[in-house]
């Protein structure tokens, strides 16, 4: 080929979304599960793999996985769609009820794959704003989605970078206000004390857009977290039946493989075991925390498995090099709008937290 291809005009200034994967001993930079599954669930997955028919397609509409999740929850199958991870889930949403012409509001600094994700898509982005402490604002919400008439709103609950997790009121006035779909991905959700799925059924402003007499309440979760799968890609959305049918339209044929649709069926029967992990991230979470107090560092309240921070005293980027220097990978967010200077850890385990604290109080210096 004598010159190359060009990619998409509206492709050249947008950067791709990564997390920088940089050789460590301790990796705390992806908000992964430090601890594998339980040894059960591998055992099972070994027996179930060896049944898959490998030279069929698997279940497109993956009914079985669907109706173990709609019994996890108390919901009917036809309120769940299953994708390739969280991300394809909203890739989805917005493949089907964005594009051009169509706008997305996100609340910045929050996930940055929702507007990347938008703008892959053509969907225009209207951002909001969030104070010093990561909250939003009702009436600025209000005022923003009121102005935009967006199709999708996105929230991140807990937010990600910042933790927090977005307060019921905030989620109860939004219901009642967006035009559209409410998006509330809640990847870190089982973290948190609280969750958008109680708010399932509340009714939308008067003579406003309704499906069925419902709001169009979305709620995006993920099994690389809590369930301790990343590796499986595996994500799912609890939503309203016609939702669900917009994003079986825009998913490829055969998007999720029998493989993964196995591992989450599994795992949804190691349910005790998936708390346990979550109250033993979270108390190292609060044990972090409490280090991190002591030293010359802000931080903000976490509800996820991850705490946010910023050096005071030493620049920002100065401190995660000399974290790698002692083989400790964090993620560097110094130099992101309304992050400037922080750094995020995510929770390890207790001997990886002390690797941390221990590397954290001479980078400091």
């Amino acid at each position: 080929m004598s010159a190359a291809i060009p990619v998409r005009s509206n492709f050249e200034a947008m950067e791709g979304y990564h997390s920088p994967q940089v050789s460590a001993e301790v990796r705390l930079n992806t908000n992964e599960s430090p601890f594998p599954p339980p040894e059960g669930w591998r055992e099972a997955f070994e027996r179930e793999v060896a049944r898959v028919e490998a030279n069929r397609y698997p279940d497109r509409h993956a009914r079985v996985l669907r109706e173990a999740l709609a019994e996890f929850h108390g919901i009917d199958a036809e309120e769940i769609f299953c994708a390739n991870g969280s991300n394809e889930v909203l890739q989805c949403l917005l493949l089907a009820f964005g594009g051009p012409g169509k706008r997305a509001v996100v609340f910045e600094p929050t996930y940055a794959l929702h507007a990347h994700i938008c703008r892959l898509t053509h969907t225009e982005v209207v951002s909001g704003r969030r104070d010093a402490n990561f909250g939003i604002d009702p009436d600025h919400a209000t005022a923003v989605v009121g102005e935009a008439e967006p199709v999708l709103t996105f929230l991140c609950s807990p937010n990600n970078p910042s933790g927090g997790a977005e307060p019921p009121s905030l989620l109860r006035v939004l219901v009642g206000q967006v035009p559209g779909l409410l998006v509330v991905d809640e990847a870190y959700g089982q973290f948190a004390p609280v969750s958008a799925l109680s708010l399932r059924g509340t009714h939308a402003r008067d003579g406003g857009p309704e499906v069925d007499g419902q709001a169009a309440l979305v709620v995006v979760r993920t099994f690389s977290k809590t369930w301790s799968m990343a590796a499986a890609r595996l994500g799912y959305l609890v939503g309203h039946p016609e939702v669900v049918a917009g994003c079986e339209q825009a998913a490829l044929p055969y998007h999720l493989s029998a493989y993964t649709q196995a591992a989450g069926v599994l795992a949804l029967r190691y349910r005790a075991d998936m708390e346990a992990r979550v109250a033993l991230i979270a108390s190292e979470r609060d044990r972090v925390t409490g280090a991190l107090a002591t030293m010359a560092v802000q931080t903000w309240h976490s509800d996820a498995n991850f705490v946010l921070f910023r050096p005071l005293e030493r620049p920002a980027r100065k401190v995660w090099e000399a974290l790698l220097e002692h083989s400790v990978l964090i993620r560097d967010f110094s130099t992101r709008p309304g992050l400037e200077g922080c750094l995020r850890v995510s929770i390890g385990t207790p001997a990886e937290n002390d690797r941390f604290l221990a590397a954290l109080e001479v980078a400091l210096r």
